[in-house]
């Protein structure tokens, strides 16, 4: 593989504020299409929703306009004219700056953007309204790709650790994930033996199967752009 080809594909790291405005606007064109493209008094609406949202954001308009302007320039968001229309739209990009993904990794990456870290069971039931994962090996399957993609991975796998019980997943467009699960996932000693035991159950293997693959998607995926960097 050239150097070329192994690319990462998120050339332009995004800030927390683009990433928000880039998941509110996919949100909105899969659960909202008749209001899509949106205004920008409805972007702003959007991203400081107290519902689906983490954390939660009090963006005002020079705010939103400015990751939008950023945005614009780097290719990820496009600003719209209609005809009749009185306001200024806007739409993303993703299909042409990173394609080939489908319905199934938008409704991932677009849950990632506006959740931050997740598990893939968190993953599943949060997505039915973005599309209807049948069960969890599609769920991980559709990560795997998302880890694996062709022109360099969009999300990265958190192993589980001290006070984490199952891998979670974030997406890569604020730069590499570091540090520590999020509080709210860490357990108290008491805890700890109730969650030993549940360990040697079939979900609980199945789970470490399944973060098994995705890490070694995302390994191999490591080595090919070690490779190709040599």
């Amino acid at each position: 593989m050239s150097a070329e080809s192994a690319t990462p594909a998120i050339l332009f790291t995004l800030s927390s504020e683009e990433a928000r405005v880039l998941g509110c606007l996919i949100e909105k064109e899969i659960t909202l299409p008749d209001y899509y493209p949106m205004t920008l008094n409805a972007l702003v609406t959007a991203c400081n929703q107290t519902t689906n949202r983490d954390p939660i954001v009090r963006y005002d308009e020079r705010t939103v306009l400015r990751a939008l302007e950023s945005m614009k320039s780097h290719g990820y968001a496009f600003e719209v004219n209609i005809v009749g229309g009185r306001a200024l739209k806007y739409r993303h990009n993703m299909k042409g700056r990173l394609p080939g993904l489908e319905r199934p990794h938008m409704a991932l990456l677009c849950l990632l953007l506006l959740r931050g870290p997740q598990t893939a069971g968190e993953l599943r039931q949060r997505t039915e309204r973005l599309h209807e994962f049948p069960d969890m090996p599609s769920v991980e399957n559709t990560l795997a790709e998302l880890i694996g993609y062709k022109e360099g991975p969009l999300v990265q796998c958190i192993p589980a650790g001290p006070g984490q019980r199952v891998a979670q997943f974030m997406h890569l467009f604020c730069g590499e994930v570091a540090g520590t699960p999020a509080s709210s996932m860490v357990i108290s000693a008491a805890e700890a033996p109730v969650m030993a035991e549940k360990a040697a159950d079939d979900d609980w293997r199945r789970k470490i199967e399944a973060e098994i693959a995705l890490l070694q998607a995302q390994v191999s995926r490591l080595q090919t752009l070690v490779g190709a960097v040599k």
